[in-house]
């Protein structure tokens, strides 16, 4: 009779005594120092493969892919079967599901990583289009059964890998960007709150959209009093800019470092029938400039990249978000509202909002907090990752000090 074929039982990664307590708590990632290196040698493994963790004591902890010359050395994936093209149909069908529940259009932060169960993958969508990023070498090596489900399952048109990210030169793998399936467009569609953008993808920054911040646009919304002048610093695209516009901002000002994204800001603002100013430049030195020829703004955005990359690196980011936040006050008219945000998960919601309190003091003007926002709900939390909540943003109204 003929034999069946069984598939090779996965090899084993055992951790340290009590090194389990936090994934048994919900956390996905083990550390290489969490690794019981005499019985399961890091060196044993190639980046990618799939291992079984288990426990000092033999307990199972799931399956995970793993890097061993990464700090995080493993990433649980919650599943107790090896991945293939059902296990990610399955995934991303659940995660379509909460996007469809929450937006009315195809556009959205498909899937959030290990917060939708794919650990070091992120999908934005843009109609039948999707950008792709992979920041893992475990995920890497999984491509070709997500790139069968996002066509099979999901019905996606093109897929365009962005795989540019310095995350992954932490994992080792090569840079590179990359379609698969139909032509992808340099420029792709977006609609948020029935304004249409046009958005690089290609030479935009990151997935050339941020879907995070779409919940808090909507916030600065009763903020803009009619015939408001408004500062967008870090402007991009002109995403939030041109929300004030549309809510009656007489003018609004973007300032960005790239000449091609300003482009895009004004292209965008004509689009929907409006008209925004440009100025190409350093953001410190633009408000350092706005401010010696005594410009004020009824409303003022600052939404800078992460000035935290690392954890080493926030005493220097604490600094420069008091600064950065000091000269936005010093363009703000009397009364007017700062809209200060932050993408550094090493900077915690208490270390802006006291960047944001020094500031004011510094300038001899008296804060007060409005109301703080997130990211959006197709970013969702793993809440047994903080790693999974970074986006922070505060509505702040700066007016005179007190007689």
């Amino acid at each position: 009779m003929p034999t069946t074929a069984h598939a090779a039982p996965l090899p084993v990664l055992r951790l340290k005594r009590n090194e389990d307590r936090r994934l048994l708590a919900g956390h996905l990632w083990v550390f290489s120092n969490e690794v019981d290196t005499g019985q399961t040698p890091l060196s044993r493994f190639e980046a990618g493969d799939l291992v079984r963790v288990l426990a000092h004591n033999d307990r199972s902890l799931g399956l995970a892919y793993v890097n061993p010359r990464s700090l995080i050395c493993a990433r649980l994936l919650e599943t107790a079967t090896a991945p293939d093209e059902a296990w990610f149909a399955r995934r991303l069908r659940r995660a379509l599901a909460l996007r469809e529940r929450l937006y009315g259009g195809p556009y959205y932060r498909l899937v959030h990583g290990e917060a939708d169960g794919l650990p070091g993958l992120v999908i934005d969508r843009f109609g039948s289009a999707c950008v792709v990023q992979i920041g893992t070498a475990g995920m890497e090596r999984l491509r070709p059964a997500l790139q069968a489900a996002l066509f099979d399952a999901l019905g996606i048109e093109t897929v365009l890998y962005k795989n540019d990210g310095a995350t992954r030169e932490l994992e080792g793998l090569p840079l590179y960007v990359e379609s698969a399936g139909a032509a992808f467009p340099d420029v792709v569609r977006v609609v948020e709150a029935g304004l249409e953008f046009r958005v690089p993808v290609r030479d935009g920054q990151k997935t050339g959209w941020f879907y995070d911040q779409s919940a808090n646009r909507a916030a600065l919304v009763k903020y803009v009093r009619p015939g408001a002048r408004v500062l967008d610093v870090f402007s991009y695209v002109g995403a939030w800019g041109l929300r004030a516009a549309r809510a009656g901002a007489a003018d609004v000002l973007c300032v960005d470092g790239s000449a091609g994204a300003l482009q895009f800001a004004a292209e965008n603002a004509d689009r929907n029938g409006h008209v925004v100013r440009t100025l190409k430049g350093d953001a410190f030195e633009a408000l350092a400039a706005l401010g010696a020829d005594r410009e004020r703004f009824d409303l003022v955005i600052v939404d800078p990249p992460a000035f935290a990359k690392r954890k080493k690196d926030l005493p220097k980011a604490q600094a420069a978000y008091r600064r950065l936040n000091q000269a936005a006050i010093g363009v703000l008219a009397p009364d007017g509202v700062l809209v200060s945000c932050s993408c550094s998960h090493h900077l915690g919601v208490g270390d802006l909002q006291d960047a944001i309190a020094k500031a004011a003091r510094g300038s001899g003007r008296r804060l007060q907090l409005l109301e703080s926002g997130a990211q959006g709900p197709d970013h969702p939390v793993h809440p047994a990752i903080p790693e999974t909540r970074y986006l922070k943003a505060f509505f702040c109204r700066i007016d005179q000090s007190f007689d």
